[in-house]
Order: structure tokens, then C-alpha cells, then sequence
């Protein structure tokens, strides 16, 4: 059980490292080499970003249900 729980708690964390670095800053991200660009600076936020910052907060969430499971299995 706590093999399958760092394997999957190791993957998740990959996964939220690059959603965090394709996330665009106050100077533009990573996410304008996929269409963030110039259109966001005129029309707000575009679709993807919403898509991405959404996915984001699940893998966050998912990261710190597994950061709780895993301290309560190993305690």
C-alpha cells in the first residue's frame, strides 16, 4: 500500500510541476508557446489558461489528500 501511494504521490507531483512551470506570470509563461501570446494580454484570460489553472488546483488537491493519506498509513 505505501509502495502504490509514493508511486502515484511521485507521478502527481511531476504532473503539478510542469502544470505550475506552463502557467503564464505577470511576463508571460511557458503557455504562450502554445497560443497564450498576445491574445491574452487584449481579451483577459484565454481558454486554455482557465483549463490549465483548473487542472492545477485538482492536482494540488489530489497532491495534499495524498500527502494526508500517506502520513496517517505510515504513522
Amino acid at each position: 500500500m505505501v509502495w502504490f501511494l509514493g508511486a502515484v504521490y511521485l507521478i502527481n507531483a511531476g504532473i503539478l510541476l510542469t502544470l505550475i512551470l506552463l502557467q503564464s506570470g505577470r511576463g508571460g509563461g511557458l503557455s504562450d508557446m502554445f497560443g497564450g501570446g498576445m491574445s491574452s494580454a487584449a481579451s483577459g484570460s484565454t481558454t486554455m489558461e482557465k483549463n490549465l489553472t483548473r487542472l492545477t488546483v485538482v492536482f494540488a488537491l489530489i497532491f495534499g489528500f495524498l500527502t494526508l493519506s500517506m502520513s496517517f498509513v505510515l504513522s
